[in-house]
């Protein structure tokens, strides 16, 4: 059998809160089902922030209460604060992501915190979740490179994945939030984690900027990665971290996977369909990569 790599999809959530078009509720929800249908077997499906923050994520609750049937995928939801936490506990949210940047100015430009502060509120979220029995994902955010500060020690890094495994986080996720990471870099961090956490418990989040997210991915892979973030059609971009380009494009991670030999149980020809969904939807011309190749040999 051929080894299994995990692909969470975080569309309907990081790929959609940046879009010039704001999906409604039902389209959002009809994309969610969309990915659940082509077998993807994790999706962020929102955010519980401010709608007047980020008017992207608005209904996030109704979501979350028409999908409480679903038992074939894990649905997780971002939660940046204890209100947050408390509505999507009301909503129902089974699965919870903290997302504390690696750096003091990234936490200050994203959610007006310090980088104490910011752990802090994501150890409580998480202490939380765990007292209620809820499943955790805890994010490392600009863990290689921040738009403001530059470069991040491995050090703090590793310092911030401590305390969140501590408070109860079920999984850590190294996040290339800008694209600004590189092959030799991503193995030295990961390696690091790997050592200390074990490869199970690490997942990986690249966007593409650069053009680096597969060669990222590889890297990962060969260091005992086998959990990967990715977003449909390469959408999204943090919008409060300049520089920070579309996601990793699911439909280029999944055939690369497949390509390799590795095993997704993700239907490549639905991915396609599903781009197109988007595109009509965002009324933009979006794909990933390999779009114009998967659209001439489909």
């Amino acid at each position: 059998m051929n080894e299994y790599v995990y692909i969470n999809e975080v569309g309907p959530r990081d790929g959609l809160q940046n879009q010039k078009t704001i999906l409604d509720i039902d389209s959002r929800t009809e994309l969610i089902h969309q990915l659940i249908k082509a077998g993807i077997p994790g999706i962020e499906i929102g955010s519980f922030v401010s709608p007047k923050a980020v008017p992207a994520m608005a209904g996030t609750d109704e979501i979350v209460k028409s999908l409480e049937n679903i038992k074939n995928c894990d649905l997780s939801v971002l939660i940046p604060n204890m209100k947050g936490y408390e509505l999507a506990c009301d909503a129902g949210a089974k699965i919870i992501s903290v997302v504390p940047s690696a750096t003091e100015t990234m936490n200050q430009k994203n959610i007006n915190m310090s980088l104490e502060e910011t752990i802090k509120n994501s150890c409580k979220i998480l202490q939380a979740a765990k007292a209620d029995n809820l499943c955790t994902r805890a994010y490392v955010s600009v863990a290689w490179e921040c738009p403001y500060e530059g470069l991040v020690d491995s050090n703090q890094v590793l310092e911030i994945a401590y305390k969140l495994i501590d408070s109860g986080a079920d999984e850590i996720i190294l996040a290339d939030t800008i694209g600004a990471a590189n092959p030799a870099g991503v193995s030295k961090l990961v390696k690091q984690c790997v050592d200390q956490f074990g490869a199970d418990q690490l997942s990986a989040h690249f966007h593409d900027t650069r053009a680096m997210a597969l060669s990222n991915v590889c890297a990962a892979l060969y260091e005992g990665i086998r959990k990967f973030d990715a977003c449909i059609a390469g959408l999204g971009g943090c919008p409060f971290a300049p520089g920070a380009a579309g996601n990793l494009a699911t439909e280029d991670i999944c055939n690369m996977l497949e390509q390799m030999g590795y095993q997704t149980n993700i239907d490549l020809n639905k991915l396609n369909s599903i781009v197109d969904f988007c595109a009509e939807k965002l009324d933009a011309n979006v794909g990933g990569r390999m779009t114009p190749w998967l659209r001439k040999t489909n």
